[in-house]
């Protein structure tokens, strides 16, 4: 198994620990983790977006001239996207714009991932992240010793003062080990993981 450094708060060493190789030394596939970010950038937008097509504008249930001998074009309807103030013809209309990816695709793009945060060093195990009181500037300071500007912090699920330490920092995010995902991953430059945090992301995911 593949070991790293543990650093504490002051970015030093302060011990050894062993990667699950499955996780973080996978081959890295660059054309299934975009489509993992496709997948995750699609589920984001709501699909909302809606125009009025012809059924829907009001007005217009009369013809607005008797079809033959006026010299004009024929209409049916005032409702008529040609109209100014009819309706819009192949518009968008609202629809889910999730894409489907199976659950094997999605993990190996999520081991690609971590694997590669690891080829490029940028992987940083951490000892403990824990706050008595939250503090965004001792969190400033902390991820400033790791030289991590952007960052992805993974915390256990009952770490709520760190993650309110980080939420107001440009460029970081924090989340609990079972938000982690492809895109963030690759989003943020670092990707900071503390000890507990990393053996129950294992534990889930490997």
């Amino acid at each position: 198994m593949t070991k790293i450094d543990v650093l504490n708060r002051e970015g030093s060493p302060v011990g050894e620990i062993e990667l699950n190789d499955e996780l973080f030394m996978s081959q890295i596939n660059v054309p299934i983790m975009h489509q993992a970010v496709r997948v995750y950038l699609a589920s984001q937008r709501r699909g909302t977006h809606c125009v009025k097509t012809r059924g829907d504008v009001s007005g217009g249930g009369k013809k607005p001239w008797r079809q033959k001998g006026t010299g004009r074009s024929s209409f049916g309807s005032s409702r008529n996207p040609v109209w100014r103030g009819g309706g819009v013809a192949f518009g968008p209309t609202p629809h889910s714009h999730n894409i489907a990816m199976p659950k094997k695709m999605r993990r190996a793009a999520l081991y690609s991932a971590l694997s590669s945060k690891l080829a490029d060093g940028d992987l940083i195990i951490v000892d403990e992240l824990n706050f008595a009181a939250p503090s965004t500037k001792e969190m400033a300071r902390v991820l400033k010793n790791f030289k991590a500007q952007s960052a992805l912090v993974v915390l256990p699920q009952d770490a709520e003062k760190t993650m309110l330490s980080a939420r107001n920092i440009p460029g970081v995010r924090a989340v609990d080990y079972t938000g982690v995902n492809t895109y963030e991953i690759l989003y943020h430059q670092k990707l900071v993981m503390t000890k507990e945090a990393l053996a129950l992301f294992e534990e889930v995911y490997a």
